[in-house]
């Protein structure tokens, strides 16, 4: 069974889930713009929400839209932490090099997640324990499927 939280919302629309098990509800358009080839644009929902403490959530580009019309998220996944009473605001940003894109109020244009998380203890220390990763990263396993083909 899902674990469910309730928030206080103040929404011209509230989110909703398109299907039972997403886990991201739909966040809409308060504004209606024109959002131009490679330009960006911070884009009001109107939504302001009081998330309880040990919960944030986070705001991640829609599938559909990244893959049909090539709009994303400038900071995704942009995070609302638990504190903030403001406006939720999406930083879209158009990554198609010749076509506007055009959103009318009401248009979905980000999912929302509500998420539980931790807070860290940053404990200083001189050394950290090894693991079997070690501090490779940034392509360290490679870019394609080892195919037995000497690199």
């Amino acid at each position: 069974m899902a674990l469910t939280v309730d928030i206080p919302i103040i929404a011209p629309e509230v989110p909703q889930y398109a299907h039972p098990g997403d886990a991201g509800a739909d966040l809409t358009s308060a504004e209606a713009l024109s959002l131009q080839p490679g330009r960006r644009a911070l884009v009001g929902t109107g939504v302001r929400i009081a998330l309880p403490d040990g919960y944030a959530a986070f705001v991640v580009p829609r599938s559909g839209l990244a893959a049909k019309h090539g709009i994303t998220i400038v900071n995704s996944p942009g995070t609302v932490d638990a504190g903030y009473r403001g406006e939720i605001k999406v930083a879209l940003l158009n990554t198609d090099a010749s076509e506007p894109f055009e959103i009318a109020v009401g248009d979905r244009i980000a999912q929302l997640i509500v998420m539980p998380v931790a807070r860290a203890a940053f404990i200083p220390v001189e050394e950290l324990p090894d693991s079997v990763r070690g501090d490779g990263g940034f392509g360290s396993t490679g870019y394609q499927k080892d195919r037995g083909i000497a690199r």
